[in-house]
């Protein structure tokens, strides 16, 4: 596959979602990064300070790119010739919510683009950006959850 698209909030990006884009680098010549700028979900940090966190943490890895966009996934893959979009699975809940969304966004797709499900490793798998933040707005220890120019950022954010 030339071009594959991991599209998601990544508000922040923690150390599940680098798992899985490290992996993906190397189904595809190119990876995209998608940052989807939803404004309906209100996020911590903007679209250009989450691609800015996530620009530092793959820049080991040559052919990743990050975007952002806003809109139809499926609009911005159709417009782009994307040839698959990975979407990560923590546990049987993600699975309900992204065959859904999956079968939702194949109705919209050009016909040969395919979504590809990537289990999250085993130590991510209690891990979401929305639990990552409310255990650090709380004080808690979220090393190791997230990449260290993550945690920068949200100690400046919370003047820590």
């Amino acid at each position: 596959m030339k071009k594959i698209l991991y599209a998601g909030t990544f508000d922040p990006i923690t150390n599940g979602h680098m798992d899985l884009i490290e992996r993906a680098s190397k189904l595809s010549e190119k990876l995209m990064v998608g940052i989807m700028a939803n404004i309906s979900k209100k996020p911590f940090f903007s679209a250009e300070e989450r691609k800015e966190m996530i620009q530092k943490c793959v820049e080991h890895l040559n052919n990743v790119e990050v975007i952002i966009f806003d809109g139809l996934l499926a609009e911005y893959v159709n417009c782009k010739h994307i040839d698959a979009v990975i979407r990560g699975l923590r546990a049987t809940m993600d699975f309900e919510f992204e065959i859904q969304m999956a079968q939702m966004n194949a109705r919209l797709y050009n016909k040969d683009v395919e979504t590809i499900f990537l289990m999250t490793a085993p130590q991510y798998s209690f891990v979401s950006s929305s639990i990552v933040k409310e255990v650090f707005s709380l004080h808690g220890d979220i090393e190791g959850l997230v990449p260290e120019p993550v945690l920068n950022e949200l100690k400046k954010k919370y003047n820590r």
